[in-house]
């Protein structure tokens, strides 16, 4: 049987310690939810009359820590203020819209994916 020096079993050591620790990164860094795709798209300029905005994110999303709005150009807050977790598609933030006048709109989003990670962020649209 051969022995394998000292200094040799560190480095194999160390080898597979660090091998290990990218094995599991990737799953730590999957917990937070990122957007995937919204409708309407992001920076996008619509011209039929919007219902609902909607963001569908890459992970599924705690419902009483996720939060969507929407605001005109001045600020103020014109969505329909029943933002929500859709109860049948875990990944999709959505809240429902009054008819809109012609302008540039910003969503805002906060999100809490299910192990607790936070993400945030906004888009724009422009209605014709």
């Amino acid at each position: 049987m051969r022995t394998i020096p000292l200094p040799q079993y560190r480095k194999q050591a160390t080898a597979l310690l660090l091998l290990s620790l990218l094995c599991i990164l990737p799953r730590v860094s999957f917990g937070h939810a990122f957007p995937d795709h919204a409708e309407p798209k992001v920076g996008s300029t619509v011209s039929t009359a919007l219902r609902s905005v909607r963001i569908w994110f890459d992970g599924n999303l705690e419902p009483v820590f996720s939060t969507i709005v929407v605001h005109d150009a001045n600020g103020g807050r014109v969505d329909s203020g029943d933002g929500r977790v859709d109860p049948s598609d875990p990944t999709l933030l959505e809240v429902s819209l009054p008819p809109l006048r012609p302008g540039t709109y910003r969503v805002l989003w906060n999100v809490a994916a299910r192990d607790g990670h936070r993400t945030q962020g906004e888009f724009t649209f422009t209605v014709r």
